[in-house]
């Protein structure tokens, strides 16, 4: 029923894209990351939790049709339906059913509950396209309840020590979930101007998170022990340096690996993604008891010849050409 195109993943029966890769007339996007919502679409398809972070970051004058999780819309007898991914707040795996066939694409997910996005619901399907960001045995994550931990402590003993904190995580996503999760006792919190707008925007759908903005007239010297939640792309730059004295730390999954904070040149790594680690990877291909697992968007190659050798599934590695891993997203 799908094809893997240059331009995306795509239903010829329906005639729309999943998380296209070139402009096309009808797109259905998983979630607003950069890597797969992009503009140019002739009209968008997305949950409704996703359609302000899409008209943020593309324009409020494109064209959305918005679904509820497990809403149908029906497109030329096949039947398209969102389900949660757990990735971000608002993302949806796609789910197509024509003539008794079913197919899932899982876009970008993860397991556990960060206590903002729907919880990941695993749909039985015979053929699942999943991501494969950390799929290689390597990545497997710490309990997510023990980093915030972490994270807040890190955060008082730098403020007991005259410093403020600064954190790094992708503005849509990473750092909603580190606010959300912050012990706002510790000190004042503040926010680059990214991570402000899409808190902003998800205000206008009943999210609230604590910061505020940094702007050309904050007081540098109200900024004082303080936690402040940035973008990783203003590592090194003027408007960071600007908020001396700091320790400052990375949220990534890729802090699973030895070595990865020190090339990073942070102080403090914490192993923290949106993505799936390798167990849950595995855990969630069974839960979807698929025939056929279409596996892209990381380690393609060793992740399919695993399930096909270590899984006893059919797999087949799939290469999506411009579907790279945005590095922000992790």
């Amino acid at each position: 029923m799908l094809k893997f195109t240059e331009r995306g993943i795509y239903c010829p029966q329906a005639d729309i894209y999943v998380d296209p890769l070139l402009p096309v007339e009808s797109a259905v996007i998983t979630h607003a990351h950069s890597d797969h919502a992009r503009g140019g679409m002739g009209k968008y398809l997305c949950h409704q939790h996703t359609a302000p972070i899409l008209r943020l970051r593309l324009g409020m004058d494109i064209a959305i049709q918005k679904l509820n999780y497990a809403e149908t819309r029906t497109i030329n007898g096949v039947r398209i339906s969102l389900h949660p991914a757990g990735h971000i707040i608002g993302s949806a795996q796609v789910r197509f059913e024509y003539k008794g066939e079913i197919w899932v694409v899982s876009g970008d997910y993860k397991l556990f509950h960060d206590g903002l996005s729907e919880p990941y619901e695993p749909v039985r399907c015979h053929h699942f396209v999943t991501e494969s960001t950390f799929g290689l045995p390597v990545y497997q994550f710490p309990d997510p309840s023990t980093v915030f931990v972490a994270i807040n402590e890190w955060c008082a003993r730098n403020a007991a020590d005259g410093f403020n904190s600064v954190i790094l995580g992708y503005a849509l996503g990473k750092s909603q979930t580190l606010l959300a999760h912050l012990d706002t006792t510790i000190g004042p919190v503040f926010l680059h101007g990214a991570v402000a707008n899409v808190n902003a925007t998800l205000s206008g759908i009943g999210f609230q998170f604590p910061g505020e903005r940094i702007t050309p007239d904050t007081d540098r010297k109200a900024v004082s022990r303080a936690i402040i939640v940035a973008p990783p792309s203003t590592f090194g730059s003027s408007w960071l340096k600007k908020l001396l004295p700091y320790r400052i730390a990375l949220c990534s999954g890729w802090m699973q690996l030895r070595g990865a904070r020190r090339r990073r040149g942070v102080d403090r790594g914490f192993v923290l993604s949106d993505h799936c680690d390798w167990r849950q990877l595995n855990d969630a291909i069974v839960a979807t008891e698929a025939e056929t697992v279409y596996v892209t968007h990381g380690y393609e190659g060793p992740f399919a010849r695993w399930l096909r050798e270590g899984k006893g599934l059919q797999a087949k590695e799939i290469q999506l050409h411009g579907s790279e891993t945005v590095e922000d997203d992790l």
